[in-house]
């Protein structure tokens, strides 16, 4: 694999995987969050200062039978120029002789943006004649989409085998991986795992593998009930996964072998519906009342984790604490936040990673006061787990 801090780009094409899988308003059409767009800029303003031209290709959506125009990338090639600060030019397909020969004809310090590669169904497949028409609109191949780093496509893995020589991670993948790698290997101690979210099941690999890493987890969210209710507490109607309370008692006494402090919350906002407007009161979280669930976590708790935040060096966030969407059940995510935040001022390493935590550090505006905030949810979690992702791979081989 190449080095895109020492590679030559002068007079070169680079074709791009980005992730420009943002989120469109229904009506207008507009962005309504561009992170991803502004992650991937570095990469190619890199290139084109190096006196290479650019063509970018990306999914929107996941369209069904082809073409969709609610998914078609024109609808952000404005701003994607606007970031940029060059015209983009847009092809309203991917493959093909007319896109070929609109790639070929770009010059240095051009920019094209190929239409969506989910309009082909060969795409998702990860059919090798697909990724072969694609890799022809380039001379070097980057991938800097790690939101797709996991999935096995044509234009995130496959394409790399037509770029024996000439191929490599943008900055953003590399940034991810640094970030990762960091909290994961790191001799730093202590380091603090918040893992939150609605269910155990799909966070166990998670948990079990960041049992050998880390010294505190944190558990918060839905699925704190479920070690509560396996602890033989009473958790009136909240979110239980019934089948999954032998799971929960094996990981607390998995934590215990390990010495890792497992940290349960103790209080809980609870709400006698599901509902912002609903009554509310905070208990004990084992004595929630029949009729009534926990939808957040309580002032005790708050001070609990900010304790431990603040004592850590390194602090991994996946999932919130409560049902931060809601207003009045909002409070246990703010806390644990604003910890992460106090803790990073003061030199802690904080990555946030994983939906629901990019959501609510970014409806806090929190983001540009912790250390690394990732742009791949799925991806995240899968390269967490230890699973080697197929985008990844494909650049290393």
């Amino acid at each position: 694999m190449a080095d895109i801090h020492s590679y030559d780009f002068s007079g070169k094409r680079a074709l791009i995987r980005v992730d420009f899988n943002v989120p469109l308003d229904k009506e207008t059409m507009a962005i309504t969050d561009d992170t991803r767009i502004r992650a991937a800029a570095p990469t190619i303003k890199h290139i084109l200062e190096q006196g290479g031209s650019v063509v970018l290709m990306s999914h929107l959506g996941r369209p069904k039978d082809g073409p969709e125009d609610k998914f078609s990338l024109r609808h952000i090639v404005a701003h994607t120029s606007k970031v940029l600060g060059v015209d983009v030019k847009f092809m309203d397909d991917c493959i093909g002789e007319k896109a070929l020969e609109m790639s070929s004809s770009l010059k240095p310090g051009e920019v094209l943006m190929l239409e969506n590669v989910r309009f082909h169904k060969r795409e998702t497949v990860g059919t090798e004649s697909f990724a072969e028409e694609l890799a022809k609109h380039g001379y070097v191949y980057i991938n800097d989409a790690f939101g797709t780093a996991h999935r096995a496509h044509a234009s995130t893995t496959i394409v790399a085998k037509f770029f024996p020589n000439d191929k490599m991670f943008g900055y953003l993948i590399e940034g991810e991986i640094k970030a990762v790698d960091k909290v994961l290997n790191s001799t730093e101690k202590p380091l603090t795992a918040i893992v939150g979210g609605a269910k155990v099941s799909s966070k166990i690999t998670i948990i079990e593998r960041l049992l050998d890493k880390v010294d505190n987890l944190i558990v918060g969210g839905g699925m704190a009930y479920t070690f509560v209710k396996a602890n033989g507490g009473k958790v009136g109607s909240s979110l239980v996964e019934d089948d999954y309370l032998d799971v929960a008692r094996k990981i607390m006494s998995d934590a215990k072998a390990k010495g890792v402090n497992l940290y349960i919350p103790t209080d809980t906002v609870i709400a006698d519906k599901f509902d912002n407007e609903a009554n509310r009161a905070t208990v004990k979280i084992d004595e929630i009342p029949d009729g009534w669930m926990g939808l957040d976590t309580g002032d005790e708790t708050s001070e609990a984790c900010r304790e431990i935040i603040l004592n850590s060096k390194l602090i991994l966030w996946n999932g919130p604490m409560g049902v931060f969407e809601m207003e009045n059940f909002q409070q246990g995510t703010v806390d644990v936040a604003n910890a992460i935040v106090e803790a990073t001022s003061k030199g802690a390493f904080s990555l946030i990673g994983g939906g629901d935590s990019v959501a609510a550090i970014n409806k806090f505006k929190l983001a540009e006061k912790v250390s690394y905030v990732s742009t791949g949810g799925g991806a995240m979690l899968e390269y967490l787990e230890g699973i080697e992702l197929p985008g990844i791979k494909a650049i290393k081989e």
